[in-house]
Formats: C-alpha cells, structure tokens, sequence
C-alpha cells in the first residue's frame, strides 16, 4: 500500500490552488489536516474556505489553528477576520485581544481592532487604537498609497474626539477658569491643549549647564520682573541709538552666526556668516564693548542698571538682534536654563514672529517677555523690512541669590583651575 506523505499532499493542494481549482484544493488541505492537523494546513484551508465566503467554515480552521499554534498573531489576526464575517463581534474582540496580547506594537492587530470599536460605537477603546495607528504608522515618505486613506481617517477620528471632549470639557471649568490668574489660566491651557493633542509638552534641552529640578516654562511669568517697566520706559531712547547704528553700518554689526571652519553642513549654514541675521553686541560674555557702549550711551546707562547675569568672562550678553527681510532662524536650544532671555523689540513690522516650545507670540514693540531659550525656539521675518529686537541676560526667576551665587563661584572655580566646564555662551 502506498502511503502519501502531509507534504506531499500539502504540495498537491498548493498546485491545485495556482491552478484555480479550489474545490480540489479545499479537499486535499483537509486531507492533510486530517493526516496531520498543524497551524500551517489549517490555515491554509481558512484562508481558501474564506476566499469562497464559507467564513463559518473558515472560522472552525482557525481555531483550531490557534489552539495548534497560539505564539502567531497573524493566526489571531485570520481568525479575526473570519469572526467579522460570520459575523460575530465578541469573537473578532477577544482574537484581536489575543493578538495584541502577543504584540502590543502589531500593526495590523491595532488597525482592526480600532475598526471594530469604532463600528460597535466604543470611541474611547477606538481612540486608544486609533492613536497607535497612527504612532505606528511608516513615516510619510514610505507610507504605501493603500494606507494614507485609512490614516486619514485615524486622524480625522482622532480630532473629531477631541474637538467633541473639548466642547464638553470647556463650559464646565469655563466658571473655575474666570476666576483664576492670568498665569493659571496659561498653564491650564497648556495642560488642556496637551490632553487634547493639540500641543507638546517641551523639556529643557541644555547644550551647556543644566541646572535640575527648575520649571520648564516656555515664556517666564512678568511678575518675576518688576524692573520691566523701566526697561521698556527707555524704548524710544533705545530705539533711536540703534536706528543710528543701522544708520552708519558699522563694523560693529557683525553675523550672529559664525561656524568654524571645516563645520559639517547643518541647520546654521544657511546664516554662517551672513549679515542676514546679525548682532550689535554692547556685552558678550561677560565682557562690556566700550566702543559699543559709547555709540549707544542711553542702552549701556540701563544695561548697568539692570539685575542682569553677572558671571565673569561669562555673562552677560546683551546685543541688538538684526533680522533682515524673508529670514528664518531655525529651531534650536540654547546652553543653559540658569538665565532667562530677555527680549525688547524696537522695530517690528507685520509679518514677524516668535515661537517657544508650543506657544507663539508676536513682538509688540515696546513690550518686554522673558523666555528659557532651553527649550526649543525659532523666529521669523516674513515682512520687506528689517526686524531689530535687544536682547539680554538675566538670571532664572527661579533661581534664589545663594543659587546664583554658587553657580557663579562655580564658573569662576572652573576658570582659575584650568578645567574644561560646561558651556555658558550664546
């Protein structure tokens, strides 16, 4: 008597499949089920029985693939499917549940599964996949044509619940919110918005000191700055001694940027050298230019009496920033979170902005802010005009004078011993 092996049977309903004779194929995969009931023939034998819309049928082959083989989402996956054809909702919810169970990070599995919640109404099961979807999804360049509709959807799904739970959630805190502070209301926005996905939260990012467990504020409060009043008192002054500096393009204006020869090609080359974004500087590092100071004797009289960063060879820095038409600068963090930058914009047309972390703002001429330039910042000139703003150092708000104190000991410690410290420059 000959005796045929699984495998051979198994190519004999392969064959039969290529040829289009899926009646002789169903029949010898159940032959080799018979022989041998393995995960592979038998869901073989769904996805044929399934191809011919017997989804009960194929239904019964996977789950005895799975209870063959329970280590293989896609197994889950085909049994999901077959459960929503029959059609029967619980089953495809546990079959996707088991899948998951094996992969958190299964794209597909998500994919379904935000699929069933959405059709039985469960928004919030739906959002929660829905949003892995999309956090799992290929990047934009390598996403296949097929996909793009579906992440469409999962976006639009996505937004609609939020729109829907801000709707709700704002008329009832709408009474606590008129009542709080200015500051409140800012951070609570911040916190809402987050919730909502409609922000990032930003985190300092310190290319020199970083100084731990201080707030990472993207614009720092006013009331930490009482001498701001004075500071913008002296706008029209300011304002002219820079207009006469533009005026006489001297050599004091120099570009902000300037990489060291042989720098890899990176965000700043665009502005390497370039007078389109430039500086006045009347302090660097900690050193006054006299030659400046002289040609802007109102600013330099302030600027000493200002509560500025004062760390020796270090700080502070204070320079007119001269931004000409149609320029950019680039998203980028600063070196420490022991300063706050301060900015008081002179000459600012239409067309100008300002963006920390996940808050925007315009420049009003005149109106000083303060920021923690830690956290990720750019600027823009859109206008035909040149956009000029002082910009200054002044010690973190939150930082007490004994912290101030010992992180100037520090650097000036570093410096008379000759060991390398962490940056503290532009």
């Amino acid at each position: 008597m000959t005796v045929i092996s699984t495998a051979s049977i198994l190519a004999a309903a392969a064959a039969a499949q290529r040829r289009g004779d899926v009646a002789a194929a169903i029949d010898l995969y159940r032959k080799a089920v018979a022989a041998d009931p393995a995960a592979q023939p038998l869901n073989a034998l769904g996805n044929l029985l399934l191809a011919t819309g017997a989804a009960a049928d194929a239904r019964t082959a996977f789950e005895r693939a799975v209870a063959a083989d329970a280590t293989a989402p896609e197994l889950f996956l085909n049994l999901a499917k077959a459960c929503r054809l029959v059609p029967d909702d619980a089953g495809e919810r546990v079959a996707l549940d088991r899948a998951l169970a094996l992969d958190q990070r299964h794209f597909m599995a998500r994919l379904r599964s935000a699929e069933l919640h959405e059709r039985l109404g469960d928004g919030a099961t739906a959002a929660t996949h829905w949003g892995a979807v999309v956090a799992l999804a290929p990047a934009e360049a390598e996403c296949p044509p097929a996909l793009r509709p579906i992440l469409d959807h999962a976006r639009a799904f996505l937004a609609a619940r939020a729109t829907a739970f801000e709707d709700a959630i704002r008329p009832a805190i709408a009474e606590v919110r008129g009542s709080a502070s200015a500051e409140a209301v800012r951070r609570f926005d911040a916190c809402v918005d987050a919730a909502l996905g409609k922000r990032r939260i930003f985190a300092n990012e310190c290319h020199g000191l970083h100084y731990p467990f201080l707030p990472a504020d993207e614009f720092f409060a006013r009331a930490h700055f009482p001498w701001f009043a004075a500071l913008e008192a002296e706008t029209a002054a300011i304002r002219g001694e820079v207009e006469a500096v533009l005026a006489a393009r001297g050599d004091g204006i120099v570009p902000y940027v300037s990489q060291d020869a042989g720098t890899p090609h990176n965000k700043w080359s665009d502005l390497d050298r370039s007078s389109r974004w430039s500086a006045f500087f009347l302090w660097r590092h900690g050193v006054r230019d006299d030659a400046a100071c002289a040609a802007c004797p109102a600013t330099a009289a302030l600027l000493d009496r200002l509560p500025l960063q004062r760390i020796p060879g270090r700080a502070p820095t204070a320079f007119f920033s001269i931004l000409e038409p149609h320029t950019r600068i680039p998203p980028h963090t600063g070196v420490t979170n022991s300063r706050a930058i301060v900015h008081l914009p002179l000459i600012v047309p239409p067309g100008c902005g300002f963006r920390v972390g996940g808050e925007t703002r315009d420049w009003r001429e005149g109106e000083a802010f303060a920021f923690d330039d830690t956290i990720e910042h750019e600027a823009w000139n859109d206008s035909g005009d040149i956009r000029v703003v002082l910009i200054v150092d002044t010690w973190n708000p939150h930082l007490g004078e004994d912290e101030q104190a010992l992180i100037r000991r520090f650097f000036v410690a570093s410096d008379e011993s000759g060991f390398a410290t962490p940056a503290h420059a532009d």
